[in-house]
């Protein structure tokens, strides 16, 4: 036993590591699972490793500036409309009044982005009270495409076409309240272009940042989709780890467990009985090395992306494995009826499995300590029944007590094979049955 325990130790520790590095391989080295698609959707595996699926670039958001500075370039453009030179009267304020309303904008302009809307109300309305005066500020009239520009980027497409329209005819029919001719003019239309253009800059950048938060969402879902498929596969590597430690070493340490009771109990009455105990428990703990040991290099080859080899289980060695139940004194029958040349490939490892587990849960819960396996093979299915007497009590439960979890995992053995199993109390015992069906051609 004290042999038997550091390496059960060790496959514990390994099956912890396996699942980090599965995580690892699900997720793969670069790209998300991608075109909306789960990571089983084109994609899969190939030689045991997950391979990525590239999802289109997700832009990146260019760096933002910080806030104040497109607030002091505006500014420094209002203030410099104002006091430059002019190439047209018009466009210099007439009187110290009207240059404090067309500086105004420096101080309503910030407060664009909590109150988009009024603020270009207040604008326009700059732009018109300093025109009645007898200007067409250019400083005005960028302020008011700078808050259409923002009036756009924040609202649906209508909106922002009508509020972008409305302000540049306002701009336009305003201009007309100076001398300037008709609304064909240039200094009228410039100023009407600029609000459109700003209109249309601001629906252009709303549409960008639509287009990066969609991105950004699907690759939001992709990692989703890709972290709940990485703890799928844990889970089925931790199942299978489960299976095939069961497999491995419960009947050797069931045998171990009863055969050191047995020694104990007559190492003085019966020698000889005691001895063979010992062989026997001698004989089920190297049986437990070389089956963790074969365990490990699976896991070691898996490791490494590689497949490792290793010795299936079937039919062909129920005759040993009956012989090793037989030494820890299950008296096991067993009758094959049809050719094992029909069974092959995972139906022939689950038949055995199916033995196995029905003798392992015989010799801990059998009464007279002997048990009966039948094999039935057509071509088209294998029927495998193996039945032990059993007390009448504990005949009338489901299930063995502490053979649920054996036969849960023999359950979905059988299912993965398309086959069925049943087990429960029959007369004067317990029977476990199970159908697999067959591949039409024969292997042997």
């Amino acid at each position: 036993m004290i042999g038997v325990l550091p390496p059960l130790r060790f496959v514990v520790q390994r099956a912890s590591h396996i699942r980090g590095h599965l995580v690892y391989r699900v997720r793969g080295m670069s790209g998300y699972y991608g075109h909306g698609m789960t990571g089983l959707e084109g994609g899969g595996q190939t030689g045991g490793v997950t391979q990525p699926i590239d999802l289109p670039e997700v832009p990146k958001a260019p760096h933002s500036p910080p806030r104040w500075l497109p607030d002091a370039l505006v500014s420094l453009v209002v203030v410099a409309m104002a006091f430059l030179p002019a190439p047209v009267a018009e466009f210099s304020p007439a009187s110290p009044a009207v240059v404090v309303l067309v500086l105004s904008p420096v101080v309503i302009l910030p407060w664009r982005r909590r109150w988009p809307v009024t603020v270009l109300a207040l604008l326009v309305i700059v732009f018109g009270v300093a025109a009645a005066a007898g200007t067409l500020s250019p400083g005005a009239g960028i302020a008011v495409a700078v808050a259409v520009f923002y009036v756009a980027t924040g609202t649906t497409r209508l909106r922002g076409f009508v509020v972008g329209s409305c302000a540049a005819i306002t701009l336009m029919l305003l201009s007309l309240l100076v001398s300037v001719g008709t609304p064909l003019d240039p200094r009228v239309l410039q100023f009407g272009l600029l609000v459109a253009f700003a209109a249309a800059a601001g629906d252009a950048t709303r549409s960008r940042r639509a287009y990066v938060a969609a991105i950004n969402e699907r690759a939001e879902r992709a990692v989703q989709t890709r972290e709940a498929e990485a703890r799928r596969r844990v889970s089925e590597e931790r199942l299978r780890i489960a299976r095939d430690l069961h497999d491995a070493v419960a009947h050797q340490i069931s045998v171990i467990s009863l055969n050191a009771g047995v020694a104990s109990s007559v190492v003085d009455a019966h020698p000889e009985k005691a001895k063979e105990s010992l062989t026997a428990i001698r004989q089920a703990a190297r049986t437990v090395l070389r089956e963790i040991g074969d365990l490990m290099a699976m896991l070691r080859a898996d490791d490494d992306g590689e497949t490792a080899p290793r010795p299936q289980a079937g039919l062909g060695q129920l005759e040993d494995l009956v012989a090793s139940f037989a030494v820890s004194g299950l008296d096991v029958r067993t009758r094959i009826e049809g050719d094992l040349g029909w069974v092959s490939g995972a139906t022939d490892l689950v038949a055995y499995c199916v033995v196995q587990e029905a003798l392992a849960n015989a010799h801990k819960h059998s009464t007279e300590h002997r048990a009966h396996v039948l094999v039935h093979i057509t071509t088209d299915a294998v029927g495998v029944t193996v039945t032990n007497p059993m007390d009448t009590a504990a005949a009338t439960a489901d299930e063995p007590r502490g053979a649920g979890l054996g036969l849960l995992g023999l359950r979905e053995r059988v299912a993965s094979v398309r086959g069925s199993v049943t087990a429960g109390p029959a007369p004067a015992g317990w029977k476990v049955e199970a159908v697999l069906p067959l591949a039409r051609e024969k292997t042997r």
